[in-house]
């Protein structure tokens, strides 16, 4: 890291909660907010309250990733996955039977990435968090992988391209 560079709040709350536990090692039950959708995007999720724009990652679900992906994989999406939440090329309608609703796809780093999102409804934020209402819904990360299967998309939805702005019809 370059002197005077901050850090991500990702990389600071991984290594705040997850960073050298033992694999399968229970965490705390902690959340980050990761980022916030595209107006687009959010419209695309049928999300039209501003508060539901909001995308969080727990501490739990980046210890799956720590847990599950290769050193290299996981430290790319730990600095990637944000930007391929925020900004996502694509949107699909994820494979039923699968954790999350959602699939945003987009690049980092020169791969492509997969983070599933799903739709739960919001209990306990953090501290620093106002969203704390009886029956809201939330948005969180429940996984994120680099797409290396070309077809994995092909029995997925897809609600919105990047390329026409517009979703299919």
């Amino acid at each position: 890291m370059l002197i005077g560079m901050a850090k991500k709040p990702l990389r600071e709350f991984f290594e705040k909660h997850v960073d050298g536990t033992a694999e399968k090692m229970k965490v705390a039950d902690v959340k980050l907010h990761l980022c916030n959708l595209t107006n687009i995007v959010a419209v695309v999720l049928g999300l039209e309250n501003e508060k539901t724009h909001k995308v969080h990652i727990t501490a739990r679900a980046l210890k799956h990733l720590y847990d599950k992906k290769p050193a290299e994989e996981f430290f790319q999406l730990l600095d990637g996955l944000d930007e391929v939440t925020r900004l996502p090329l694509h949107v699909y309608e994820n494979k039923k039977g699968k954790r999350g609703a959602f699939c945003l796809v987009g690049e980092y780093g020169g791969a492509e990435y997969i983070c599933a999102i799903e739709v739960v409804n919001a209990q306990f934020l953090g501290e620093k968090d106002e969203f704390i209402q009886k029956n809201a819904i939330e948005l969180q990360i429940a996984t994120g992988f680099r797409n290396r299967d070309k077809n994995y998309l092909n029995k997925c939805t897809l609600l919105w391209s990047w390329r026409d702005g517009n979703p299919p019809s």
